[in-house]
């Protein structure tokens, strides 16, 4: 697999983060097909990614395939087995460990045996996943960053067994994305999610506390820190249902109860208050 090659790459799921990883493949010029059993999902995912694309077009970051090519390029389908063709494919489902478990064991008897297994996972430990396979040597972690066509870089998880080839070939296909991959070991939440969700955590804990409230909570990191987006405008970015699911997988992980998700999110989740996604979630949206 080298940088500039195109293939059939698989995505499963077809949510937020499975949409925009859909698209850019698609725009790199891959065959993308998209697995998801809920037609719902599906419609919406269509219909994120053309929002997505026209987007690209308005803030002038087009630069490659008009929308209507890179859209030709994504077939939707709601059967596993349509991934039997694919050179890779990429796990985007909810993180929640017996789902991604389910998902590898499947993908382990549906493709084929040379296709490399990625997993959009957040937190989960790689290895963990491999062991629902034959093959361990050919799971990876590739962990995009919500919104995936506006970020430049991906965490790539290397499992304890996964094979230098197989690294090699994670590598390659996100340079075809031109996207940098960043390599770091296996563990629960990785590196980012590690530090990033003690953070968020922490930071939700002390609103729920009265202690300062979301505006001044991230103006604070913004103004003293220099982060470009303080701990929860970033949980609102990512989903704070994805935000929950990952604390909750890390919790039973570590054993470690800094990871428990504070009320104050539980409360924004129960409500359906999930974030930029659904217009609210610590923050207000338009």
């Amino acid at each position: 697999m080298t940088a500039g090659s195109a293939m059939s790459v698989g995505v499963v799921g077809a949510g937020t983060m499975g949409a925009g990883v859909a698209e850019c493949l698609a725009q790199a010029g891959h065959d993308v097909i998209v697995v998801d059993p809920d037609p719902q999902a599906v419609d919406q995912a269509r219909s994120r990614m053309r929002d997505s694309l026209r987007l690209a077009i308005l803030l002038g970051r087009a630069g490659g395939p008009k929308p209507a090519e890179v859209t030709a390029r994504v077939h939707w389908t709601g059967e596993m087995t349509d991934l039997r063709d694919a050179a890779v494919v990429i796990e985007c489902v909810p993180e929640r460990i017996d789902l991604k478990e389910k998902v590898f064991a499947e993908l382990d008897r549906v493709c084929a045996p040379a296709a490399l297994l990625a997993s959009c996972t957040s937190g989960i430990p790689v290895d963990r996943l491999a062991d629902s396979t034959t093959r361990p040597e050919q799971v990876v972690g590739l962990h995009f960053m919500n919104p995936a066509p506006l970020k430049d870089t991906v965490e790539v998880v290397r499992g304890p067994r996964t094979s230098p080839q197989s690294l090699d070939r994670a590598l390659a296909l996100l340079a075809s994305l031109n996207k940098t991959g960043i390599v770091v070991g296996d563990g629960p939440g990785f590196l980012l999610n590690r530090v990033l969700m003690l953070c968020i955590a922490e930071a939700a804990a002390a609103l729920g506390d009265g202690i300062a409230d979301a505006e001044t909570t991230d103006a604070l990191f913004e103004g003293c820190l220099g982060h470009p987006m303080g701990p929860l405008r970033t949980a609102d970015l990512i989903g704070l249902d994805n935000v929950h699911d990952t604390m909750t997988a890390l919790r039973e992980l570590t054993g470690d109860d800094h990871y428990r998700p504070p009320e104050s999110l539980v409360a924004l989740v129960e409500a359906g208050h999930l974030g930029r996604k659904t217009g609210r979630g610590f923050h207000e949206y338009q």
